[in-house]
């Protein structure tokens, strides 16, 4: 299994970057690169606690589909998204919003098992977890440019 975390201080208060994180719009051109479309679900507006949609993106040149849930919300200080079905063996993201004075800490705690065993696990080193930390890290800056 695979953990990160990435963090990024925020102008702007824990309630709004909590939506732009929850956003369906802002996810789509966070991920436009990947040529991500909603296929099944909530299309445009915020996810609610236990909605899913499944995605379809292109990856490493080859299309992928992956249905995720909001397991949890707590407003404005906390979100689950998590793989109902997909790619992965297993993809947990805890999202954690924390006030600083007039800015908020974002806090993306990433978890994610590859499949294939033993091929996953090397793939998972090789290149897996550089590039879902520069897929994070993009979003992160798709939210922080849309609050300056």
């Amino acid at each position: 299994m695979i953990r990160f975390e990435l963090e990024s201080l925020v102008e702007a208060s824990t309630e709004q970057v909590f939506d732009l994180s929850l956003s369906v719009d802002l996810h789509l051109r966070s991920m436009a690169g990947a040529r991500e479309v909603v296929l099944r679900g909530r299309t445009t507006g915020l996810f609610e606690d236990g909605e899913q949609v499944t995605w379809r993106a292109w990856h490493f040149g080859i299309p992928w589909r992956m249905t995720s849930a909001i397991s949890q919300l707590d407003r404005p200080t906390r979100f689950i998204d998590q793989q109902v079905s997909g790619p992965f063996r297993s993809f947990h993201h805890e999202h954690l919003f924390e006030v600083h004075g007039r800015r908020t800490l974002m806090r993306d705690i990433v978890s994610f098992t590859a499949p294939y065993g033993p091929l996953g696990r090397l793939a998972e080193k090789l290149f897996l977890e550089r590039y879902m930390r520069q897929l994070i890290t993009r979003r992160n800056r798709v939210i922080i440019a849309q609050l300056a």
